[in-house]
């Protein structure tokens, strides 16, 4: 025999809801007495707080582990990477003589890049090193803050430092001057405490041909060991990596040359084919002109 569930009424409900949120006779809330909800509360207040104070303790621990100048890994940048300036869109650098806006922003990108270079603000805030040694500035057991650096004046950049440059680095005649940099890894000796220098080419045949004669500023691409090593941007606050200006004076026009330029130093390695800008660079240069 089914015993059929009598049917509440809508009134009913409401009812048995009310009183399941505040019960009058028990004084009970959702079912719960005042107690038992402090307890609760309690709990949950000492758990949560437990997990708070373990998680900060975690973190002043490992922070304590943790320099605020030199980066506890740095494995994966064993070998500085080469970058070229004007900085530009898939390493593209393409010059239309005729036509001042294709090449004036590349002039205005130099402009800001080279003004902590200038002799005057070097002067004031860097040293005037001994050519041929590294520039070590060892703490001894004392910190040793903030560490001095070695001066590179735009004037050593020759034809390229658009100081008095009426050919804007070289890009309205057909000329332009590419600057080769080498990425900052904090303290390594680049050299292995033997000369270094930056040389380009021509990756192909052809590209070799259409590329034609250029200079190098400082002569031969020379990097001297005197900025090295980099102690790290809150150490080293005024330093100025090295710069080597490459101008180039008779490209093929109207074609796309590609160019490679790499560092020759002891300990930095140039044949990593899974890292192709490890002490390397690849652009593509192309002059148009009508």
């Amino acid at each position: 025999m089914v015993i059929q569930k009598e049917k509440k009424s809508c009134g009913q409900v409401v009812e048995e809801w009310k009183e399941f949120v505040w019960n009058p006779r028990t004084h009970q809330f959702m079912g719960r007495t005042g107690t038992s909800w402090a307890f609760i509360l309690l709990f949950y207040l000492v758990f949560y707080g437990f997990l708070t104070a373990m998680f900060t303790l975690t973190m002043w621990v490992m922070l304590q582990t943790v320099s605020d100048h030199t980066p506890k890994y740095q494995d994966r940048l064993a070998t500085p990477g080469l970058m070229i300036r004007p900085k530009t869109e898939n390493l593209d650098v393409i010059v239309n003589v005729s036509d001042t806006e294709s090449w004036d922003q590349h002039v205005q990108k130099l402009n800001k890049f080279l003004e902590p270079y200038n002799d005057s603000i070097q002067a004031q805030k860097n040293d005037v090193c001994r050519p041929g040694r590294y520039y070590e500035q060892p703490d001894n057991g004392v910190l040793n803050y903030p560490k001095r650096a070695c001066q590179f004046n735009r004037t050593q950049l020759g034809d390229c430092s658009g100081i008095g440059d009426p050919t804007h680095y070289g890009y309205s005649t057909g000329q332009p001057c590419v600057f080769i940099k080498m990425n900052r890894v904090i303290n390594f000796y680049a050299g292995a405490n033997q000369s270094m220098n930056v040389t380009c080419v021509g990756k192909r045949d052809e590209d070799a041909e259409n590329l034609g004669s250029f200079v190098m500023f400082p002569a031969n691409g020379n990097i001297d060991l005197m900025y090295f090593p980099y102690y790290g941007k809150k150490f080293h606050v005024n330093y100025t990596q090295p710069l080597v200006a490459v101008k180039f004076l008779n490209v093929t026009p109207n074609v796309e040359v590609n160019v490679e330029c790499r560092i020759n130093a002891a300990n930095i390695a140039i044949d990593d084919e899974r890292d192709k800008f490890a002490g390397r660079v690849a652009f593509k240069l192309r002059i148009n002109k009508t």
